[in-house]
């Protein structure tokens, strides 16, 4: 009999399931980590929407390459900006401004969505030497958004 009464304890010891206090502690984690993983999700999927707009600067940089190799037109600032290097939904405007000789500047202004606002603006600047050009990106409005 004694050592059914003690086998019935442990089985009841045994059922028991998780206390409360560690429960509250598994949903605290999972807060912890949703508050964590959300900020960090935004932030990466504003940046893939933008690549858009990045994405819209390589036909004029193109353009204004093929216009250093070859020296037509005189100033490479005077190309046509064409109507489907901002056909995207997240471009507004492309536009290539410059003295001949350079430097070339190609700013793309983006739609205003989630995330990204018009001043949000890419621009990237492309010296001429011998023939080559060599393009930096360090202004615009997506450098302080830490978009681009």
């Amino acid at each position: 009999m004694k050592n059914l009464n003690a086998m019935n304890k442990m089985t009841n010891k045994a059922q028991k399931g998780f206390t409360l206090i560690e429960l509250m502690i598994v949903v605290a984690i999972i807060g912890i980590l949703a508050a964590v993983a959300l900020p960090a999700y935004q932030t990466y999927t504003d940046k893939a929407r933008f690549s858009e707009a990045v994405l819209a600067a390589t036909a004029p940089k193109a353009a204004i390459e093929v216009c250093a190799q070859t020296g037509r037109p005189v100033n490479c600032a005077a190309i046509t900006v064409e109507a489907g290097w901002s056909a995207g939904p997240v471009v507004d405007t492309v536009a290539i401004t410059g003295a001949a000789g350079g430097p070339y500047t190609i700013t793309v202004v983006p739609v205003a969505t989630a995330g990204i606002v018009a001043g949000d603006t890419y621009i990237t600047i492309g010296t001429l030497a011998n023939g080559a050009v060599t393009w930096v990106d360090t202004s615009g409005g997506c450098v302080a958004s830490n978009l681009c």
